[in-house]
């Protein structure tokens, strides 16, 4: 009669159960924070509310799964006078870490104590989502994508507020 080893059928399980949870983790992490993601660098201008306007140095990401993946990073040479606006309305969303040039925290403190002017650049581009731009003195900008009152209306079933397109039919 053979003698079982007490703890070898447990040890393998969970040996397993940990590899598992290891090859997962990398796997989640890196859909989270690289998959679907694509560059881009060879823009040379953006538009807002329809019209050109001209960027230089461009370094940008975004993904066709959610309009919320837009993050660039540029230059421009634009004759804008600062306003308020929207300084307590833009809220630059956290880029992936890779994605050194776009600091959201700092953009948005910069925002808030008005050394970069928060510019709408497009409305409803992406039905319920609005495109900004921090644009600074020195000529740097950053651009962005979020959620905008009529999308969060929209998305929770809510009645929509006034002033909001209707809603597209899924």
């Amino acid at each position: 009669m053979k003698r079982r080893r007490k703890g070898t059928s447990g040890k393998l399980l969970m040996k397993g159960l940990l590899t598992f949870c290891v090859i997962f983790g990398i796997a989640l992490w890196y859909y989270q924070t690289r998959a679907y993601y694509e560059e881009e660098t060879d823009v040379a201008e953006i538009t807002a509310y329809g019209d050109p306007w001209p960027v230089s140095n461009y370094r940008g990401i975004n993904a066709d799964t959610s309009p919320l993946k837009l993050r660039a990073c540029f230059e421009v040479d634009w004759d804008y006078a600062p306003s308020v606006e929207f300084r307590d309305v833009a809220e630059p969303l956290v880029a992936p870490s890779w994605f050194d040039c776009f600091d959201a925290k700092q953009i948005t403190l910069d925002i808030l104590n008005e050394k970069a002017t928060a510019i709408l650049v497009a409305e409803n581009e992406v039905y319920g989502f609005s495109r900004y731009v921090a644009h600074y003195e020195d000529g740097r900008a950053f651009m962005w994508r979020q959620i905008n009152a009529c999308g969060e209306a929209s998305f929770a079933g809510d009645t929509l507020p006034e002033g909001c397109p209707p809603a597209p039919e899924s």
